[in-house]
């Protein structure tokens, strides 16, 4: 079945990688990936009814709009690493086939699908691998040249849950054991944000136990007593899904390597800022927690002490003043910074007592100012 409608009356269009490997094993696909045997760019420029998006002329890519739908075409190419952890360079637009696949990274991405046909095409094994849970290299350089292929695997074995065959994983060890830090770290980053934010226990625990947190950080990682998962699913409605990767790896060592956002930057200072406050009561975890993102409160906890944390998001969280300023006003009281004492006063008070009421609240305040 044609997942969009092309005019291919050469027979030289495929369905290739992802696309393919996920309805084999009836999963959704995030993206349509096409290959066009030749030159894509000029195949797309003939194409009836589309609208060319984006082109990329030194690696032969097109990606084009058709029907409201997005989808990318490659030319078959061939590549080489000049610096190995960086970009590779083409060295041949339009290439075979066969050749094409065997740049790739693992063998159930390696196959093709024919666009007109639905013949599968393997020239790797990538169907046996499938069959059998299986991740497998396409040869030995592979973690060589991409480093970020090992955090890949990691990510395909978590949703898929596959397993590196042996010669793969010893192919991964030798290079965590000598690794080259002169690699793209905007992939790697790439990478790492896709992998984590799956929320998987298994990749955080594979990430630290087979050491592959070595490719973010040359420091050495301990790993919290803490399951990571349950955590985050617990208060999964409050996390900006986006940032789960974030909670996993500020528990996972030094990500000074990598460019972060500014809120994600603003999540780990903020945590840098409180990771040595002692929180003795309950009044100073809801100041320390107060106007802190939830990412940050979860990551003290994984470090530091979960027990505040628990305390603060199941009972503190939601405690809220209903005395005003104008309230204040109305006692007397001019406009000073007594009010944000005053302020403190009560709510250090409700924290003991979360059930006090606005008149409550009134009788601390004029008690606080004598009235």
């Amino acid at each position: 079945m044609k997942i969009i409608n092309l005019n291919d009356t050469e027979n030289k269009l495929f369905y290739i990688g992802g696309v393919v490997r996920d309805e084999i094993l009836g999963e959704k696909s995030f993206d349509i990936d096409l290959t066009y045997l030749g030159n894509a760019i000029e195949f797309a420029k003939n194409l009836p009814d589309i609208e060319i998006l984006k082109i990329n002329e030194p690696f032969g890519t097109v990606r084009i709009k058709t029907n409201g739908q997005e989808v990318d075409i490659a030319s078959t190419r061939k590549e080489i690493y000049e610096r190995p952890g960086h970009l590779p360079t083409v060295t041949e637009i339009g290439c075979q086939l066969k050749d094409d696949v065997l740049r790739r990274d693992f063998t159930i991405n390696a196959l093709a699908k024919n666009y007109n046909t639905g013949e599968i095409i393997d020239y790797t094994g990538g169907l046996e691998d499938i069959k059998n849970k299986t991740l497998r290299v396409l040869h030995d350089e592979s973690f060589i040249e991409d480093p970020t292929r090992i955090l890949r695997a990691l990510k395909f074995a978590v949703r898929f849950n596959f397993t590196l065959d042996e010669h793969s994983k010893k192919l991964r060890d030798d290079y965590l054991k000598n690794i080259n830090y002169d690699m793209s770290y905007k992939r790697v980053k790439k990478e790492l944000v896709e992998t984590f934010n799956l929320n998987s226990q298994r990749a955080y625990d594979e990430f630290i136990e087979a050491g592959i947190y070595k490719l973010v950080t040359e420091k050495e990682v301990t790993k919290p007593n803490i399951n990571i998962e349950n955590l985050i699913n617990k208060y999964k409605s409050l996390i900006n899904s986006s940032n789960i990767w974030l909670i996993y790896l500020a528990a996972g060592g030094d990500l000074s390597r990598l460019e972060l956002t500014k809120e994600e930057k603003k999540i780990l200072d903020d945590y840098l800022a409180l990771k040595d406050t002692k929180l003795n009561t309950d009044f100073d975890t809801y100041k320390a927690f107060e106007n802190k993102s939830i990412e940050t409160v979860l990551i003290y906890g994984i470090l530091n002490d979960l027990v505040p944390v628990i305390n603060y998001l199941e009972n503190l969280k939601s405690i809220k003043l209903e005395i005003t300023g104008d309230d204040l006003q109305k006692l007397g009281v001019k406009p000073s910074p007594k009010y944000k004492e005053c302020f403190d006063k009560i709510l250090e008070a409700k924290c003991y007592n979360s059930n006090l009421t606005k008149k409550d609240e009134i009788m601390i305040a004029k008690e606080y100012f004598g009235i």
